[in-house]
C-alpha cells in the first residue's frame, strides 16, 4: 500500500561486515555529502526518493531523520486503512524510541489490536493496520514478532531504546512485497524499488554474473551490481555491533513423504475450505472499496465466489462498501490469439450476480504499455503477459478501486503447473499407500514416461530453452530426484544471446548449480530424503519464480504502477502451512476414468495423453471451493496467464522493437550479441514466427528500456571479475 525509502549510517567497524554485498565504495558519507559534486542533504534525497516511486503512495509522504542523523525513514502513502492523518507515518512510539515505514498490510488486525491493548496494554495512537508492526515489536521483539505478522509487508524499523542503536529490514515469508538494498560508503540504503537509489548517489550498473547465471531470479542478486533483496522470510539485523546480516524467520516445511495420513478426505477438504474462507474474509477489511481480478480459472473464480457469499449471506462489509454486490476486473485478449479467457471469466460474473469490467489488451495496448511496464518491474520478463497486467491494473485504478483480491500462489500450494506432473508421479505416495498409483508401480511409471515425453513438447512449443539434452553436473544430479531446475531455467536466455566475450566467460557455467546454491544445505537435505518429489519441486518454484518473477512483474509491480493494492488469499500462511502438510495424491488426483477429467486443456498442452487426463491439478482445493463456483470451473484444466508469441510482421510490436533495438542501443548494453538480435528480427514475426527469438526480443527491449530509463552504465568485461567476486 505504499512506498519506503531508508538510509542508515553504519559505523567504520561494520562496513566490511556481512550484508550480502560483494562491492561497494569506499570512504564515510556524511549527512551533506557530495554527490556528483553536489551537496545534497539527507531530507532531500530522501524526499527525492520517494517522488520516483510516488505511483507507490501518491496520497501523502513524509521524511523522519534521527537527531544525529543516523537513520533516515520516508514513506508514501496509498491510504487504505485509517484515512486520517493518524495512519501517516513515519510511525513513531510513545516514548519516540522505535520508529518505522510500513509497506503492505498485517491482517487479523482487530483481534492483535484487542490482545496488544488488553495484554499488553499498548496503548496505539491510529487505527492503522500497519501500527501493529511498531506494537508487535515493542511486546515481543525480534524475531519473535515476525510470528504474529500475518499479511504481506515490508518495513524498515529503526529501535533506539537505551542507545541500542538498530534497525530491522523485514520482509513477508512469500515476498508479496519488495525490499532491496544496497551499500553507499558507510551508509546502507534500503527501498521499495531500486530506483529510488537513483536520487540518493547511486549510479546504476549492470550485474552481468547474476544475469548471465540468472542469479537474479535465483538469489538475492538483481540485474544491477550491488543491489540486493532481502529474500522472502528474512529480515536484515542491522546492529553497530555485528554489522548487517541477513537472517531467516520462516521457512516452508512438508510431511515428511513416509509418513501415513491419518486425515479422511472430508477432513482435509473441511480444513482447506475453512483457511481459506477465513484468508478471504480477513482481507476484504479496508476504508476503501475492494474489488477482484478476476480470470477463467478456478482459483480467482472461487475467490470471487466466496467473497459473493460472505457479503450476501454473512453480511461481510466488502472494504468500506455495505455491499452485496462484487466488482470484479478482467484482461481480454483478441480472440484469434487463442489465449482470450474473458468469455469464461464473464460466464463467471453472470452464475455470481457480480459486476464485471473487462480490459482488451491488443497489440497496440502491448507496444505502447511495453516500456512504462519494464521500468516498473526493473527486470526482463519471457512473456508479455507483464504488459497485459500492468494494462490490466489501469482498470481499478480509473474506478477509484485501491485493493484488489488475486489468485497468486493457488497453482504453487495445490500443484497446478504441468511441471508439477511428472515430479509426482517420480515415487509412489507412501502418505496415502492404498492409492491406486501407489498401488501400481508399473502405471505410475508408465504415466510418470507420458508426462515427461509432454512436458518437453510444451517447452519446445513455447520457445523454451530446457531440455537440450544437457545433462545434469553430479552435484546437481538426485537433489529430491526431481527435474524442476530445467523447468525453473525454461526460459532463462540461452548463451547465444549474450556478447562472446560474456559467453567465453561463462565457460559453459551450468546455471542448475545457481538454483542449487540458492537451497542452503538443511533444505537439500530434505529434498534428498525427507520430502516427496512433488514438495520439493513445489519449494524450489516458491522460492524462485513465484517471489523474483511471479509476484513482482506480474504482481506487486505492474498493480503498484497504478496505486492499486493486490491481495493475494492463497499466499496466507496459515493456509499454506496446511495445505504443505497435506498429502501429495490430494494435490494432484488420479482417476481410472479419463472421461471425469474432460475439461478443455487449453493451449498450452500438445496432446490429450491419457496421463494428462487422469490427473486432476489442485484436486483438493475443486473439492473445497465446488460450492462457489460452477461446473465448467470445476472441470476446467490449468489455462496459464500467458499473452501470445505470434504477432504480424510490420505489426504495432514489430514497428516497436524495430525502433528499440537499433544496433546502438543494444551494443550500448555491452554484453549483448548484437548479430543474434539481427538474426532474431527477422524471424520473431508473422505466422511462422519463432517463438525462442520473439523472447530473446522481448529480454532484450527490457534491457535497453532499463538502460535508458535509469541510466545504467555499459557493461564491460571487466564488470565481469567485480561482480563474480
Amino acid at each position: 500500500m505504499c512506498g519506503i525509502s531508508a538510509c542508515i549510517s553504519l559505523a567504520p567497524a561494520s562496513i566490511n561486515g556481512h550484508d550480502g554485498c560483494k562491492e561497494h565504495d569506499s570512504g564515510v558519507i556524511k549527512s551533506d555529502h557530495q554527490v556528483n559534486g553536489v551537496a545534497k542533504g539527507l531530507a532531500t534525497q530522501l524526499k527525492a526518493s520517494l517522488d520516483i516511486i510516488a505511483h507507490r503512495g501518491p496520497d501523502d509522504s513524509d521524511v523522519w531523520i534521527s537527531d544525529k542523523e543516523q537513520v533516515g525513514l520516508a514513506h508514501c502513502r496509498l491510504s487504505i486503512n485509517d484515512l486520517s492523518s493518524a495512519g501517516r507515518q513515519p510511525l513513531h512510539s510513545s516514548d519516540s524510541q522505535v520508529h518505522a515505514v510500513v509497506n503492505g498490510e498485517i491482517y487479523d488486525y482487530d483481534r492483535l489490536r484487542h490482545e496488544c491493548e488488553t495484554v499488553h496494554k499498548y496503548n496505539f495512537q491510529s487505527d492503522s493496520d500497519s501500527e501493529l508492526v511498531l506494537a508487535l515489536y515493542e511486546i515481543f521483539g525480534a524475531p519473535e514478532f515476525f510470528k504474529h505478522l500475518r499479511g504481506e509487508f515490508a518495513f524498515v524499523l529503526y529501535d533506539n531504546r537505551q542507545g541500542t542503536q538498530r534497525v530491522i529490514a523485514g520482509r513477508d515469508r512469500y515476498g508479496i512485497k519488495p525490499l532491496v538494498y544496497t551499500r553507499l560508503g558507510s551508509k546502507l540504503l534500503v527501498a521499495s524499488e531500486a530506483k529510488a537509489f537513483l536520487h540518493m548517489g547511486w549510479k546504476p550498473r549492470w550485474d552481468v554474473c547474476a544475469i548471465a547465471d540468472a542469479g537474479w531470479m535465483f538469489d538475492d542478486r538483481t540485474l544491477f551490481r550491488g543491489i540486493r533483496k532481502v529474500l522472502p522470510g528474512h529480515y536484515l539485523d542491522i546492529t553497530e555491533q555485528d554489522g548487517v546480516q541477513q537472517v531467516k524467520y520462516w521457512d516452508a516445511e512438508y510431511e515428511d513423504k513416509n509418513k501415513p495420513e491419518t486425515r479422511t478426505m472430508d477432513e482435509m477438504v473441511a480444513g482447506v475450505r475453512e483457511r481459506l474462507v477465513e484468508s478471504i474474509r480477513l482481507r476484504l477489511r479496508a476504508d476503501v472499496p475492494v474489488g477482484i481480478y478476476l480470470s477463467g480459472g478456478i482459483d480467482s473464480s472461487a475467490i470471487a465466489g466466496i467473497v459473493t457469499e460472505l457479503a450476501r449471506k454473512g453480511k461481510v462489509k466488502i472494504g468500506n462498501e455495505e455491499a452485496t454486490r462484487v466488482t470484479c476486473f478482467s484482461v481480454a485478449f483478441p480472440e484469434i490469439s487463442g489465449y482470450d479467457e474473458s468469455d469464461i471469466a464473464e460466464r463467471t460474473a453472470e452464475w455470481l450476480g457480480v459486476k464485471t469490467i473487462k480490459k482488451t489488451v491488443t497489440e497496440d495496448t502491448l507496444a505502447k504499455d511495453f516500456g512504462d511496464a519494464v521500468f516498473h518491474c526493473e527486470h526482463h520478463h519471457f512473456d508479455l503477459n507483464f504488459v497485459a497486467k500492468f494494462g490490466l491494473s489501469t482498470l481499478p485504478h480509473e474506478y477509484g478501486v485501491k485493493v484488489v483480491l488475486t489468485g497468486e500462489g493457488a497453482d504453487e500450494h495445490f500443484a497446478g503447473y504441468p511441471y508439477f506432473f511428472g515430479e509426482f508421479l517420480r515415487e509412489a505416495d507412501e502418505a496415502l499407500p492404498d492409492s491406486s498409483l501407489s498401488q501400481n508401480s508399473d502405471l505410475r511409471n508408465d504415466m510418470f514416461k507420458s508426462v515427461q515425453r509432454e512436458m518437453k513438447e510444451i517447452w519446445q512449443k513455447g520457445g523454451a530453452t530446457a531440455y537440450e539434452d544437457r545433462p545434469a553436473p553430479a552435484s546437481i544430479a538426485g537433489v529430491g530426484a526431481t527435474d524442476m531446475s530445467d523447468n525453473l531455467l525454461a526460459w532463462h536466455p540461452a548463451a547465444t544471446l549474450f556478447a562472446t566475450w560474456l559467453q567465453t566467460r561463462q565457460d559453459n557455467f551450468d546455471c542448475r548449480k545457481t538454483v542449487l546454491n540458492s537451497y542452503p544445505s538443511d533444505v537439500q537435505a530434505k529434498m534428498r530424503s525427507r520430502w516427496h518429489p512433488l514438495h520439493t519441486s513445489m519449494y524450489m518454484w516458491n522460492k524462485n519464480s513465484l517471489a523474483n518473477v511471479l509476484l513482482s512483474c506480474l504482481g506487486d509491480r505492474t498493480e503498484m504502477a497504478h496505486s492499486v493494492e493486490a491481495r493475494p488469499p492463497f499466499l496466507d500462511h496459515h493456509l499454506t502451512e496446511y495445505v504443505n502438510r497435506l498429502p501429495p495424491s490430494v494435490k494432484l488426483r488420479y482417476s481410472a476414468d479419463a472421461t471425469s477429467n474432460n475439461g478443455e486443456l487449453g493451449p498450452i498442452w500438445t496432446k490429450s495423453s491419457v496421463a494428462l487426463q487422469s490427473l486432476t491439478e489442485k484436486w483438493i482445493l475443486r473439492q473445497a471451493v465446488r460450492p462457489y463456483v460452477t461446473d465448467e470451473l470445476f472441470k476446467r484444466k490449468k489455462h496459464p496467464f500467458l499473452a501470445p508469441t505470434r504477432w504480424a510482421e510490420d505489426g504495432a510490436l514489430h514497428r516497436k522493437f524495430k525502433a528499440l533495438l537499433t544496433q546502438e542501443a543494444v551494443e550500448a548494453l555491452g554484453f549483448v550479441n548484437w548479430e543474434r538480435i539481427q538474426e532474431d528480427m527477422d524471424v520473431a514475426w508473422g505466422g511462422t514466427a519463432d517463438p525462442k527469438a520473439f523472447r530473446r526480443l522481448i529480454y532484450c527491449g527490457a534491457w535497453v528500456t532499463l538502460s535508458q530509463r535509469m541510466g545504467v552504465a555499459k557493461a564491460e568485461e571487466s564488470d565481469w571479475e567485480v561482480t563474480k567476486q
